[in-house]
């Protein structure tokens, strides 16, 4: 351990943001093996045992971790927070990690330490994770550090800000890979984006319109439906409308090409009656069992076909990481925000996103002021 002499003079020589929650400096870029980092910590919300919010603890004495060859090191100043991290939270989810863990797979921030084998990144740079991957080994984004493999960390343009960044990984990642990797859209089809006003949904929205597909958005709310419109949908419906499905086909003339399908236990019955010929009906979210008469799909010959973001392969993830990066750069990615949290307000994040009605597009955590 240091001495109070020598830890005072740490403080005076590094900003802030670069000491640990005891004082102590975070290492930078190493030119050789991975640094032993066992001394320095950070404030992180942890999990020690599944069950519901009140399980997540803010501690402030967790180790910062330590970075491989491969790595990167970021230190965070938003984490963005999804529908999967509660179902894990309450241990109702295919892959459990091991406790205690720390949520999240999503931020953005500056890279702080680089393993020596990165070579597309910076100490300083602004950077995006999106880590939410089976082949990942991302430390969990609910910290002031985040360590991730440098295949899930892309430099974050700057005309984004760092809680935009944060919403980019699951969100636009899942839709990317729903819409043009499963259902291979292409320009000219149209598309029926189910929910459209929450985050995965909005993204699905400026993806397909900047494809060049005929955009078709649900929403629950009025405030929901004016957020997918300034998105880019050339049309939007009330979802909890009466037979708002039969006026979407009437009001079209048409039946959907492709639908983004985000409570398949509820409309999956109702999309495969609105197929055309050669549909596809992309599930990337289901909270329970659904009948569905399979005539529906042998006439137009259709299919329904699973999304699965954590089974995405490293180069799945390049593909999709290079595009959403042009898309940033072009001006057509951005991401909508509905409403920032604290780290100390973790567990009322938790909540909001399962049970708010009318998603209006991302939560976030500020970590860390920029």
């Amino acid at each position: 351990m240091l001495s109070p002499n020598v830890l005072h003079q740490h403080q005076q020589m590094f900003p802030h943001q670069y000491l640990d929650s005891n004082g102590y400096p975070i290492a930078y870029a190493h030119p050789g093996p991975p640094l032993i980092l066992n001394n320095l910590t950070m404030k992180a919300v942890r999990v020690h045992r599944f069950g519901g919010p009140d399980v997540l603890q803010v501690d402030t004495n967790v180790p910062v971790p330590e970075v491989g060859d491969d790595q990167v090191l970021v230190r965070v100043i938003y984490a963005g927070v999804n529908p999967v991290e509660t179902y894990i939270r309450e241990g109702q989810y295919s892959r459990l990690p091991e406790l205690p863990y720390t949520p999240g797979s999503d931020a953005a921030g500056y890279v702080q330490q680089l393993g020596r084998n990165v070579t597309t990144l910076k100490v300083g740079d602004r950077v995006f994770v999106s880590g939410n991957s089976s082949n990942s080994s991302n430390s969990g984004s609910y910290s002031q550090y985040v360590v991730s493999d440098g295949t899930y960390v892309f430099p974050l343009h700057p005309r984004l800000s760092f809680a935009q960044g944060a919403s980019l990984g699951v969100p636009f990642f899942t839709a990317y890979k729903a819409l043009i990797l499963r259902a291979e859209t292409k320009p000219g089809e149209t598309v029926l984006i189910h929910g459209a006003s929450g985050a995965v949904g909005t993204a699905a929205v400026q993806i397909a319109r900047a494809l060049g597909a005929i955009v078709v958005g649900t929403a629950g709310t009025k405030e929901g439906m004016d957020v997918v419109s300034k998105c880019g949908a050339h049309h939007v419906f009330n979802h909890n409308h009466k037979s708002y499905d039969k006026k979407m086909v009437e009001h079209l003339g048409t039946g959907f090409d492709v639908i983004i399908e985000h409570l398949a236990n509820i409309n999956l019955g109702h999309d495969v009656q609105m197929l055309n010929e050669k549909a596809r009906v992309m599930i990337v979210g289901c909270r329970g069992a659904v009948n569905i008469n399979p005539r529906h799909l042998m006439g137009p010959e259709a299919s329904v076909r699973g999304v699965a973001l954590g089974s995405s392969t490293p180069p799945e993830w390049a593909q999709m990481g290079a595009a959403i990066v042009a898309g940033i750069e072009a001006g057509w990615v951005s991401p909508v925000i509905n409403k920032e949290y604290t780290m100390d307000q973790v567990a009322q994040v938790h909540h909001d996103i399962v049970h708010s009605k009318g998603a209006k597009g991302k939560l976030v955590l500020r970590v860390a002021d920029d």
